[in-house]
């Protein structure tokens, strides 16, 4: 009873003043009207529902566990309606809904039973937000794009039910409604098939893992492993269901399939465990496999599509195997990429032919792709830019902007991740379609995936770490439309988020202490050589090439890590570039920095040598200068290379020696010259 009367006299006190206050929900709703009063939340709360049996009973289920709050299916004092209405399809959509709410009720409405359970999210976080008094207001909402995702590889770490669950809850919450379910690839095989046992009796199990990061030879002593049985994965696809989610299984070809090599290797070309990663191609047994697996995948898995992989296959042992090779003859093939299309074709059609489609990452187009496949571009936009310019539909997940196994902040601040540093903001500055794309080529862009890898997050503690909250901005990314974004709005709701799952027992990370950029990035430098002449004897790579020939002596220095398009990357080479200063010049100082991580093979460089000239002809050496950290150090490290002193110079020679480590990198941003 004092609890009622407490209610009351909040409430009452509210209604006396006017609600001005935007809401802070994840994703932000397409249009919001705020208006006086508030809905008082009580345990005589009723649910009136005129939609979707389960609706009703998730609503009461989520109240109950946020707010202990125990709301019943009958009239109230005060009630919330859930009502499905066909009529709104048209202004709606399948996945939009209506919400209004007054003193003395909450109207939920949708074309069908997703619009009104993700309104239900909506009040959920109204209700976490504002606990006993939700302020009044009318919201319009509907999604941007059709595919909102999140990707989970448990080949690497095996999470569990528990860890998968929880995650699939909070997509909902974030209106998310496809996962990825990446299960399997090299290191593990995650889901039980039963025409082959030793799938996961072998396969699903390894003695070590690594442990040092990238490329490090440290591994722990420790068996890893586990997989899902079939009873296990209908349990979790009919949960996800229940939240519709849509779950996409992905079983890996031809490529990244060592552990079903290792347990049945005549499936490779070599006919041998630990050879190879690819299937032969020339065999039918692997075609065989391939389709008996398949079946018992479309037996557990009723989604649409199916994702085949098809990513960074080596394609090295097709090119000597004689059935590989006879393959290609018979079927008139030119090369080993058209030798992996006419495998995906050949899956694509017995998919097809068993009411299924295909998603399969960006390299399916190498060798010709074929009308009826979605590509997922995860290489950059440039492949889901390929697939919808020539008629096939796309899922947009970039490296850059939506792996979320990468540093979020100051790298040596945060726990091991697979390098790369991608902030919440970058995340949040991500536009699935690109601004090349006409509007009918805008339309074949389904919409985006996060993604994490997960060879450095072992725990779910870490795993909660890398994704929350930056899967807040890819679900804004996915859910809200452009004119309703705004980064500084975003980032004070994210904040409040971050805060609700600390409470909620997750272990996000603290936004609240973010260190950012590195502080050199921030401000551009001014110095001698801004917008002068770069002559390269050895060229930068493609992959690196920050902003071509300007990068050097733009002014701007790069960031934690060299993947930020600041940094420019030279492989299997010194560093040798010479700049002209366009007229002979009094100079003081000469520098450049570069950076080492030693898993992705990034080297400081072995020495520096910078030379002056008059004439560009006769160079006379200002520094050597050695390096002094070893290559061994695991962690991330940057070091100036320069020379101080007095001379006159036209010509600046910068010289950086390779270590010469086959594979190795060397990096720079800029070359001041003072």
């Amino acid at each position: 009873m004092e609890k009622e009367k407490l209610i009351f006299l909040i409430v009452s006190f509210l209604n006396m003043v006017t609600a001005t206050a935007q809401p802070l929900l994840i994703p932000y709703p397409r249009s919001i009207e705020m208006r006086e009063g508030y809905f008082a939340l009580t345990a005589k709360t009723g649910i009136i529902n005129l939609s979707d049996k389960n609706n009703a009973r998730l609503l009461k289920h989520y109240i109950e566990e946020d707010i202990n709050i125990n709301l019943h299916e009958q009239r109230g004092d005060n009630n919330i309606f859930l009502i499905t209405n066909r009529k709104l399809k048209e202004s709606l959509g399948a996945e939009g809904y209506r919400m209004n709410i007054s003193a003395d009720s909450i109207v939920i409405e949708g074309a069908e039973n997703a619009g009104v359970f993700y309104g239900i999210q909506t009040l959920r976080q109204l209700a976490a937000q504002n606990r006993l008094a939700i302020p009044c207001m009318e919201i319009f909402d509907k999604p941007e794009y059709e595919w909102r995702d999140f990707m989970l590889d448990e080949a690497r770490h095996f999470k569990g039910k528990v860890v998968v669950k929880q995650l699939l809850e909070e997509m909902a919450y974030l209106k998310m409604n496809k996962f990825h379910w990446h299960l399997t690839d090299d290191q593990g095989w995650r889901i039980e098939i039963e025409k082959y046992p030793r799938l996961t009796q072998i396969g699903a199990y390894r003695d070590s893992t690594q442990i040092g990061g990238w490329n490090s030879p440290l591994y722990d002593v420790n068996i890893h492993g586990g997989y899902y049985t079939r009873e296990d994965i209908r349990e979790i696809v009919d949960f996800a269901a229940e939240r519709h989610i849509e779950i996409v299984p992905e079983i890996e070809m031809p490529g990244h399939s060592e552990e079903v090599l290792a347990t049945y290797p005549e499936l490779s070309c070599s006919g041998k465990p630990y050879v190879n990663a690819d299937f032969c191609i020339g065999t039918e047994k692997t075609f065989e496999f391939l389709e008996n697996v398949l079946l018992e995948v479309i037996d557990l898995f009723p989604s649409e599509y199916i994702h085949i992989g098809g990513d960074e296959a080596s394609k090295s042992s097709w090119k000597t195997c004689p059935r590989c090779q006879r393959r290609m003859a018979d079927e008139h093939l030119n090369s080993v990429d058209e030798l992996q299309s006419y495998m995906i074709h050949r899956i694509e059609k017995f998919l097809n032919d068993h009411g299924r489609k295909i998603i399969g990452w960006d390299e399916i187009i190498e060798g010709g792709l074929s009308p009826t496949a979605t590509v997922m571009s995860w290489r950059g936009e440039e492949g889901g830019i390929k697939a919808v310019k020539a008629g096939n539909q796309a899922i947009m997940t970039p490296g850059k902007y939506c792996y979320l196994d990468a540093f979020q902040d100051a790298p040596n601040t945060q726990p091991m991740a697979i390098g790369g540093y991608l902030t919440l903001e970058k995340v949040y500055s991500f536009e699935p379609v690109p601004d090349s794309l006409s509007t009918k080529e805008a339309e074949l862009i389904l919409g985006v995936q996060g993604n994490v890898w997960t060879e450095y997050i072992p725990t779910p503690e870490h795993f909660e770490y890398m994704i929350y909250p930056r899967i807040l901005a890819l679900a804004e990314i996915g859910w809200s439309p452009s004119e309703v974004k705004k980064w500084d709005n975003f980032h004070t709701r994210a904040l409040q988020a971050v805060n609700i799952l600390r409470e909620q027992g997750y272990n996000p990370f603290p936004l609240e202490k973010e260190i950012g950029d590195k502080p050199e990035s921030y401000q551009k430098v001014n110095h001698l050589a801004i917008g002068k002449k770069v002559t390269y004897a050895n060229p930068y790579s493609n992959h690196y090439a920050a902003q071509g020939e300007k990068t050097l002596v733009d002014g701007v220095r790069g960031g934690w890590m060299y993947n930020d398009d600041r940094w420019q990357g030279f492989i299997d080479c010194d560093f040798d570039v010479t700049i002209d200063l366009g007229k002979e010049t009094d100079i003081k100082q000469v520098r450049a920095e570069f950076i080492q991580l030693k898993g992705p093979y990034v080297w400081l460089p072995k020495q520096v040598i910078i030379s002056s000239s008059v004439d560009g002809e006769h160079y006379d050496t200002l520094a050597t200068v050695d390096n002094d950290i070893s290559p061994d150090i695991e962690t991330l490290q940057f070091k100036e290379f320069g020379w101080e002193g007095n001379a006159k110079a036209r010509y600046i020679r910068y010289k950086a020696l390779s270590n010469g480590i086959a594979g190795g990198w060397l990096f720079t941003d800029e070359i001041r010259i003072k």
